[in-house]
């Protein structure tokens, strides 16, 4: 960008992802050049993926603690998520298959990316790409809940598509990229209701 100047990258924390501030000149549409200091966080980018059956309109979410959350006002920190994770170095329909098998414990091969989107960009470098998949009980390969080294403790949650599109009005569902896919899930009719 030819109106932007890099004057200096600090990294901040690198304990477990990594937190910059970088300071820069950027001319604005006056002309005139401001200086300015904005932290950006670096955790990678993800992939996140509806699973969905059309034959007993039913999807497939996760349950979760998410101490951010807790930290935010959520009573016990549980989230209920489309299954997602970070891509680490496989492109994104791998690291969703994988993601899928581990988290779920379904075992799916054929992927739909819907879009890519960049949730929080004014603090959080990440782009997530967005994907969904048909589901049945013959997929089935374990009982998911994610991995142990990783420290997962995930449930599986299966449910009505209706259900899971209510719980976005109760506020049971309130993780961004789930309500998304549900919403995606919804005007696209992929549950042909």
């Amino acid at each position: 960008m030819k109106n932007l100047k890099l004057i200096n990258t600090e990294i901040l924390s690198d304990n477990w992802y990594t937190l910059k501030k970088v300071s820069y000149e950027y001319t604005n549409t006056n002309g005139d050049v401001e200086t300015h200091s904005r932290e950006a966080y670096d955790r990678g980018n993800g992939a996140v993926i509806l699973l969905y059956n059309t034959e007993i309109k039913t999807v497939v979410l996760t349950r979760q603690f998410r101490m951010p959350s807790y930290l935010n006002g959520n009573p016990d920190g549980y989230l209920i998520e489309a299954c997602a994770g970070l891509l680490d170095k496989d492109n994104p329909e791998d690291c969703i298959r994988k993601e899928t098998e581990e988290e779920t414990g379904y075992k799916i091969s054929s992927v739909q990316k819907v879009f890519e989107v960049y949730m929080s960009p004014g603090s959080v470098t990440e782009i997530l790409y967005f994907f969904t998949a048909e589901y049945n009980k013959d997929m089935k390969v374990s009982e998911g809940g994610g991995l142990a080294h990783e420290d997962e403790n995930i449930e599986v949650l299966e449910m009505p598509f209706t259900a899971a599109f209510e719980m976005i009005k109760t506020g049971e569902i309130k993780d961004a990229k789930t309500i998304m896919l549900l919403q995606y899930a919804q005007i696209n009719n992929l549950l042909a209701f």
